[in-house]
């Protein structure tokens, strides 16, 4: 969902107009582009002298390697698009590399331009068509070790990893996107049409703090708690499926490097 800025009084949108610290509001035609290489101090670079920077690869994709698909790790897995052919010459040309990725088993690298950035691109096929993900870069990526090397290596003991093996075995279930969907923006839909119908929203409680608890015994009480129910059938795999990156607090992907002039 997306909210736009609003004067409180008058509702009316709100105009973000350019303003320099010194000489107050500018136009946009007075705006250059610069990069920061230090606090302060810019390297100013024109339109010009950025489209001149233009490589090869702008509206094609030039297939580089065929790779395993468990040769990727997660990490880097990015965005999917759908690729079909551009028109009837090039079906055939298209269903002969789809096919072929079938039956080898095997992922296409590529590289494109978009955005104005070369990305590079892995290929897979699905169904008639092919998924184009964009993979990111190294340097877009932490590593591991930055975020995990703090947790301490000793193992936990084997009595709790058991418990939790079982509810693990007990919460097995198939993926079904259709229950999944993202509750924080139903309930922000929900709060719009109530407000727009006049309702009067009341101020939820602050929720408790979480108290802290045994967690031997909360294993146990979670195990009880959902033994009585039928166990769920296993996760049914599918070479196609794949999840992103896991999510966690920390984020894997690092913030975008600024481009050097």
């Amino acid at each position: 969902m997306h909210f736009n800025m609003l004067h409180k009084e008058t509702h009316n949108r709100i105009r973000m107009i350019p303003t320099d610290p010194e000489s107050g509001p500018v136009d946009r035609s007075e705006i250059v582009k610069g990069y920061e290489i230090e606090k302060g101090h810019y390297v100013v670079v024109t339109d010009e002298e950025i489209k001149a920077v233009r490589l090869s690869t702008t509206r094609t994709l030039d297939i580089e390697r065929f790779v395993g698909e468990d040769e990727i790790d997660r990490l880097y897995w990015n965005d999917p698009y759908f690729l079909a052919p551009d028109g009837d010459m090039a079906v055939e040309a298209f269903s002969v590399i789809r096919d072929a990725m079938k039956k080898a088993g095997r992922v296409a690298l590529g590289r494109l331009v978009m955005h104005q950035r070369e990305r590079l691109m892995a290929l897979e096929p699905r169904d008639r068509g092919i998924l184009a993900y964009t993979i990111r870069n190294q340097r877009e990526v932490k590593k591991p070790e930055e975020v995990f090397s703090g947790i301490p290596a000793s193992k936990p003991p084997a009595a709790m990893v058991e418990i939790a093996r079982k509810i693990i075995d007990q919460l097995e279930g198939s993926f079904d996107p259709t229950q999944f969907n993202d509750r924080y923006e139903d309930a922000l839909r929900k709060l719009i049409k109530e407000k727009e119908k006049g309702a009067k929203i009341a101020t939820p409680k602050e929720p408790k703090e979480a108290e802290v608890v045994d967690l031997m015994e909360a294993l146990r009480r979670s195990l009880g708690e959902g033994g009585a129910g039928e166990r769920r059938k296993p996760a049914a795999k599918s070479s196609a499926g794949r999840a992103k990156a896991a999510t966690r607090k920390t984020p894997a992907k690092k913030a975008p490097a600024k481009k050097r002039a």
